[in-house]
């Protein structure tokens, strides 16, 4: 009787939020399949239950690789995508492991004003970044992009590692410098290792937020082949009043599969392996 009760018990607290939380997730990502996989005609037939495919087609994903340059979308984000991962992580990690480690007159201070530049929307920051890239003649190229999304993808990465800086033992790297290490080489070989973890979910945010970025690829980088996957899908599938629905959802589904299998393979398989190891006593 008691274990039934306890069934029951957990049936209501857990187990029924999170299929309906599943349900409630997993919903956009269904209707997508759904209707990429729909005959043209079925798509716009009130008479049909939409949540059932009727037919079953591949036409939406053909025009997707034969009449548009899906291909060189995606070529071009991922390039964009990767380099400004780079940079942002590469100046993240210095300036958390600065901000986190080192003690000096201001540090917390700065540290609340670079994430407060996190805060300033990017409808205000692409007005001063077009004119600096109108100056360097960075138009239509990919170091258009590689060097202006670190605007926002620095301030919160910096400010994610500076809290996970902090959380390792100072005694670690005090420890490696009276062995003779110097900090930078303490930072490399005791500090970074510890911090993978951390440094792994800060390159997952930056890959997701530049791999979504809309605003600055559609103000510098919009013309011809240049175009990023979000500013494609939109400016060749949108036509006026006339949207190509099957198409649309079609690249909404290969555009979020990088996106998947980052966080499905770094997040619960790599991080948490890195994290049981450095936890071993």
């Amino acid at each position: 009787m008691v274990g039934s009760n306890t069934f029951r018990l957990r049936l209501l607290q857990l187990y029924l939020p999170l299929a309906f939380y599943a349900v409630f997730l997993l919903f956009p990502f269904a209707w997508m399949l759904i209707v990429s996989f729909k005959p043209a005609n079925d798509l716009l037939d009130t008479t049909i239950n939409p949540f059932l495919l009727y037919g079953f087609t591949f036409d939406h994903y053909r025009y997707l690789f034969e009449e548009t340059d899906f291909l060189r979308w995606t070529l071009n984000t991922f390039i964009v995508t990767v380099g400004a991962t780079i940079l942002s992580l590469v100046c993240s990690i210095l300036i958390g492991y600065a901000l986190g480690r080192l003690r000096f007159r201001g540090g917390n201070t700065m540290g609340v004003i670079i994430f407060l530049a996190y805060l300033v929307p990017p409808t205000l920051l692409f007005i001063p970044l077009a004119q600096v890239v109108t100056r360097f003649n960075l138009y239509g190229e990919y170091w258009s992009l590689i060097f202006t999304y670190p605007t926002f993808l620095i301030p919160f990465a910096g400010w994610l590692l500076m809290g996970y800086f902090r959380t390792i033992p100072i005694e670690l790297e005090q420890a490696a410098m009276v062995d003779g290490a110097t900090r930078l080489r303490a930072m490399w070989t005791i500090i970074m290792p510890l911090a993978l973890p951390g440094i792994l979910s800060a390159g997952i945010f930056c890959f997701t937020l530049g791999w979504n970025e809309f605003l600055y690829a559609l103000v510098f980088m919009s013309t011809g082949t240049m175009k990023t996957m979000p500013v494609g899908v939109v400016s060749d599938l949108i036509r006026a009043d006339v949207l190509f629905y099957g198409s649309l959802m079609a690249a909404g589904i290969l555009g979020s599969v990088p996106v998947a299998i980052a966080y499905s393979f770094f997040v619960d398989h790599y991080i948490s392996g890195l994290t049981a190891g450095a936890t071993k006593g």
